[in-house]
């Protein structure tokens, strides 16, 4: 694959956010609970939450296009309801693309997900993806009746399932890890016909690399704790089987990036603000040192120009991406601190990134996807699908689609469609 070379004379002063829809950049929360090493304060839940909420709208004002969070169902973490908090914040959002930088596949029932996020498509105008992933929280397994040592397959078949739901309106459906369905129906259908966009998000699963690259989907390396060519190999694989099944060239395979940033107009100044919440952090804290892990990671801890030479030079290793995520919220910063790293992120280093990374860009790379975008694939000049039930028992076992739109399936009746 290409790699972009380098280009110097790199500003940070560019202020102005552009629309150029070929990447989109943003940020992610893993919603902890930690406490402020400098201050000894630990925030409650309803501290975090109502953060979150703060700095996923600062994020829209600032002119980035991607706020994320994460799924949990434990302590130290609050974010055990994506869709909830996504939906509050679509309410107060105009343009904000809301995500998930991480739905439990494993452990949630596909016909919910079905459901709770089609709902989500609804009420937030499109603006909703998904990154779609295993956990690395193994007790969650059990607690929502599980095997852990099933976690890859669950993964596969919970997926084929959800991808079927949005996709045929009465479906039929046996696997092995849950009841079959039989004439079920997904409501609401999701919005305009168009199924919302699924990242498959993985750290070292080549499995998953694999299955983002069957259905055509996008793959997410949440490129935060290992050297980049771990990730590397990982992204290859999956643009390499993306062309193998059909779907474009391995350049038209749709890629995110994590990344993780600490920044002050003076590098000195932002070492020694972040080296506390770095040492103590309940993830790497106590470990590696801050300067060896910005080595071996792509953590930067520096001025913006640090961070724009960095984050401009991973299409170097990885080609030419699609979306960069952001974790600026953890490891106990404070809020006011996070509100201060989104100004400089959307004011001085996006909208350099937006600059550098357009140039260059090969003219067969696709756009980052939209809604908007996906429905004009769908149905070019014509109307969209507005989904418009018939008269209905409610079982779809017999008679014509519940929708007024779309004639029976063939074979959906009595559970003897395609699926089983």
């Amino acid at each position: 694959m290409k790699r972009m070379p380098r280009r110097p004379g790199r500003r940070t002063d560019v202020t102005e956010n552009t629309s150029w829809p070929g990447m989109q950049f943003g940020i992610f929360t893993v919603s902890d609970i930690t406490a402020d090493p400098t201050t000894g304060h630990t925030p409650s839940e309803a501290e975090k939450i109502r953060a979150a909420v703060t700095i996923a709208k600062h994020a829209e004002d600032v002119g980035l296009d991607v706020f994320a969070i994460g799924e949990h169902h434990n302590p130290p973490f609050w974010s055990s309801s994506p869709t909830t908090t996504l939906a509050y914040i679509a309410a107060q959002t105009e343009r904000l693309i809301l995500s998930t930088a991480t739905t439990l596949i494993t452990t949630n029932d596909p016909v919910k997900l079905a459901e709770d996020y089609a709902m989500l498509q609804h009420l937030s105008g499109g603006r909703v993806d998904l990154i779609m992933g295993r956990g690395n929280t193994g007790p969650v397994y059990p607690w929502f009746g599980k095997d852990i040592r099933q976690g890859l397959p669950l993964a596969i078949e919970n997926y084929a399932l959800l991808h079927k739901l949005w996709r045929e309106d009465v479906v039929d459906w046996e696997g092995k890890f849950r009841t079959p369905l039989q004439g079920f129906t997904s409501t609401p259908r999701p919005l305009d016909g168009v199924a919302p966009f699924v990242w498959h998000g993985s750290i070292r699963t080549p499995e998953i690399a694999e299955q983002a690259a069957y259905y055509g989907d996008g793959f997410f390396a949440n490129n935060i704790f290992w050297p980049k060519e771990h990730y590397q190999r990982l992204i290859d694989l999956y643009r390499q089987r993306f062309a193998h099944y059909g779907h474009g060239t391995p350049e038209q395979a749709i890629v995110g990036l994590g990344g993780q940033v600490f920044m002050s107009a003076n590098s000195q100044d932002a070492v020694r603000q972040f080296r506390p919440y770095f040492d103590n952090a309940p993830v790497y804290g106590h470990g590696p040192s801050l300067e060896d892990f910005s080595e071996m990671t792509p953590l930067t801890v520096g001025s913006p120009q640090q961070v724009i030479d960095r984050y401009a030079a991973m299409r170097e290793t990885f080609g030419d991406y699609q979306r960069q995520l952001f974790l600026i919220d953890h490891a106990g910063l404070p809020l006011k601190t996070v509100l201060e790293q989104l100004d400089i992120l959307g004011g001085e280093v996006v909208p350099v990134l937006r600059k550098e990374l357009a140039e260059g860009r090969g003219a067969d790379v696709p756009d980052a996807p939209t809604h908007a975008a996906r429905v004009r694939a769908a149905y070019g000049d014509g109307p969209a699908r507005e989904a418009r039930p018939r008269a209905n028992r409610g079982d779809n076992l017999s008679g014509p689609s519940p929708y007024q739109d779309t004639p029976a399936a063939a074979g959906a009746a009595f559970g003897v469609g395609a699926g089983r």
